[in-house]
């Protein structure tokens, strides 16, 4: 036997004979390859065609994971990220209620972030009845004159009552959690009803709103994340008779990571429902609103966030808002968001700019 013929021979030996489970394998290797190169690919699809000028206005996008809502004066984009499930819910609602007759009853528009916890349904519930909640308690108040007063009362009436909802309704049909445990599930809730001279905001947990401005103005938190360590927080929560314990991050008894939300009876009353509200009167420097979820603001900061708004405005195209949105999601999903991603962007600058 020739030299040449003893290499080819233990090549051949040292080559590993591809069987079922090798290919098996190889296949599983190439789909985790497809999906990570996917994971912040969008996918559009075609609205669904109505023939009205609505449709023509706003558009919904399906994305792998999510959707992206394309409108001329707003954008959102939701995506589930690394999570399996996606428990994040987004609503938008033009027009809502009309304001006061004093203040010639100028359009009101609603728009807020709700990110479950447990389970998707108390942010579904959220997405499906907040706006109503609110809209009739703004239209039942006996003073109707946009104080503070009446903001304030109005809204801690609506996330009462969707507080109560939540609970009482229990899991969908669709959804996945016990149904011995749907006092388990609840959702941050922050709303923003945009008028034409205030921004006035709801929060209940930790997602934020954040309003940029021009002129070199820093960016506005118009509302604060509840943290179960933030000292008037940790106060009540101990006054309640409940405790903040530290596991991976401050934790309500060890389990809830935010100190107030929608939902989570068996945490109440550490957990509380109650919003914190801010009036804010607009400007002329006003470029946009970002409403998000934790997911963004867990490795976005606020000035980054308004620099990736402020770069879509500069580029001049009409829907910017819903590129800006886009774009902030995938960042988030770039720097490694380990949570669901929800993003919502509002034009604030006046019609003639």
């Amino acid at each position: 036997m020739s030299m040449a013929q003893v290499c080819c021979d233990s090549a051949a030996a040292a080559t590993p004979v591809a069987g079922p489970e090798a290919e098996a394998r190889a296949r599983a290797r190439a789909e985790r390859r497809r999906r990570a190169a996917e994971a912040g690919r969008w996918k559009h699809a075609a609205a669904a065609g109505t023939g009205t000028a609505a449709a023509d206005a706003t558009r919904k996008r399906s994305l792998e994971a999510g959707e992206l809502l394309v409108a001329r004066k707003h954008g959102a984009a939701s995506v589930a990220g690394r999570r399996r499930e996606m428990e994040d819910a987004v609503s938008v609602r033009e027009s809502f209620a009309a304001e006061g007759e004093a203040d010639g009853g100028r359009r009101r528009d609603f728009y807020g972030v709700f990110d479950g916890h447990g389970c998707s349904h108390v942010a579904e519930a959220c997405r499906d009845r907040m706006h109503d909640l609110l809209a009739e308690e703004l239209a039942a108040a006996v003073a109707a004159d946009g104080s503070a007063a009446t903001w304030t009362a109005a809204m801690e009436r609506s996330f009462a009552r969707m507080d109560a909802e939540a609970m009482s309704a229990g899991g969908s049909a669709a959804c996945r959690c016990d149904p011995h445990k749907c006092d388990h599930v609840g959702s941050t809730a922050v709303v923003a009803v945009v008028e034409e001279r205030r921004v006035v905001v709801a929060n209940c947990g930790d997602s934020r709103a954040l309003l940029c401005r021009g002129g070199g103005a820093p960016p506005l938190p118009l509302s604060s994340d509840h943290k179960p360590d933030r000292p008037d927080e940790l106060e009540r929560i101990e006054a309640a008779g409940g405790r903040v314990i530290f596991w991976e991050g401050a934790r309500v008894l060890g389990v809830l990571a935010m100190s107030r939300a929608i939902g989570d009876g068996y945490l109440k009353p550490y957990v509380s429902s109650v919003p914190e509200v801010t009036l804010t009167d607009r400007s002329d420097a006003d470029e946009c609103l970002i409403l998000a979820s934790d997911g963004l603001w867990d490795v976005v900061s606020n000035e980054a966030a308004c620099e990736v708004a402020r770069a879509c405005l500069r580029r001049g195209r009409a829907r910017w808002c819903a590129e800006a949105a886009a774009l902030l999601t995938k960042l988030a999903l770039a720097r490694r968001s380990s949570d669901n991603v929800s993003v919502v962007v509002v034009d604030l600058r006046k019609r003639d700019r």
